[in-house]
């Protein structure tokens, strides 16, 4: 749904992306993680054109964007909403008034933006609200009138810009909820731009990690997990670096409830001591990651058999 190949953009002297590659898939919410000044927000508006990049080319839908301007790129500009991290809201209106603004740009007659309007504020969960200004609401409120207002013209891509990064925890896991179930609904593209790894853990299909203007890595949660060096898995599941010698990391997929580590101890007869680990439960399903330290005669073959059944098995 979304490619981007060879993005490079540029202010001056400073190189805000230097060759980023992007592949999103329909119907996936893609989170791009990274610390403040690593590019993700020059990424995403380069997505939508907001800012023109410097080299590269933008894909969205099968319609590459760099080539267009003018009316055809406002034109393609429709099928793609996006959110803000401060709501962006037009405190003159009231709620329903801007989620109808894009509407009002489009050109929609007056009946049809009022039945698309509640419509939009019925599905955030906010019917009833429509005759309320901006500033009578919460934090999380003003972020659902944004949802509305970035859904208003029926897009397939949906762009958030840290949209929770303001809101408090509780708050943020009912915007993340939203977004899920929107993407479920809806057939939603999401391109999640976010500095919170909770943020991933709680929603994300897919993620690239960026550091410099660079992606440092890329692919679907489910595979990285189990890519041995994965940046992505040492910071889901932090343990104390460097490993100690002789010790061994064990990451695992699926039901956490498997007897997997007391089977390898009885069938090889080796000792296991767990020195440290967790397991969460990520939108691909439960994953574990343990640091232990076999000891015995036989710990060639029961490290062999541990990869035998799924496991990700690495030594320091």
């Amino acid at each position: 749904m979304i490619q981007a190949s060879g993005l490079r953009k540029s202010y001056g002297g400073t190189v805000a992306l230097d060759g980023v590659d992007l592949h999103v898939r329909q119907g996936e919410i893609f989170g791009v993680l990274g610390q403040s000044g690593a590019g993700k927000s020059t990424l995403l508006r380069c997505v939508n054109l907001l800012e023109r990049p410097t080299a590269g080319t933008v894909t969205v839908d099968g319609q590459e964007l760099t080539t267009l301007g003018g009316k055809e790129l406002n034109l393609a500009r429709r099928r793609i909403g996006m959110i803000h991290q401060h709501f962006a809201l037009l405190s003159s209106r009231t709620v329903a008034g801007n989620v109808a603004f894009p509407l009002e740009v489009m050109g929609v007659p007056a009946a049809e933006r009022r039945r698309r309007v509640g419509e939009l504020l019925e599905l955030v969960g906010l019917g009833g609200r429509g005759g309320d200004r901006p500033n009578q609401l919460s934090g999380g409120q003003k972020q659902r009138v944004g949802i509305a207002r970035a859904l208003a013209g029926n897009p397939s891509v949906l762009l958030s810009d840290e949209a929770t990064s303001a809101l408090d925890p509780a708050t943020t896991q009912s915007i993340l909820a939203l977004l899920k179930r929107l993407n479920t609904e809806l057939g939603l593209t999401i391109l999640l731009i976010t500095h919170e790894m909770d943020v991933v853990k709680s929603v994300c299909d897919s993620v690239a990690i960026m550091t410099g203007g660079r992606i440092e890595e890329s692919g679907a949660i489910a595979e990285l997990i189990r890519t041995p060096g994965s940046r992505l898995t040492r910071e889901i599941f932090p343990l104390p670096e460097p490993a100690p010698a002789g010790s061994v990391t064990l990451t695992f997929t699926g039901d956490p409830r498997q007897p997997v580590v007391s089977e390898v101890v009885r069938k090889f007869d080796v000792g296991l001591s767990i020195l440290g680990g967790s397991i969460e439960e990520l939108p691909a399903g439960p994953v574990g990651r343990l640091r232990v330290a076999l000891t015995g005669d036989d710990t060639g073959s029961a490290l062999a058999y541990l990869r035998e059944r799924g496991l990700l098995v690495e030594t320091p």
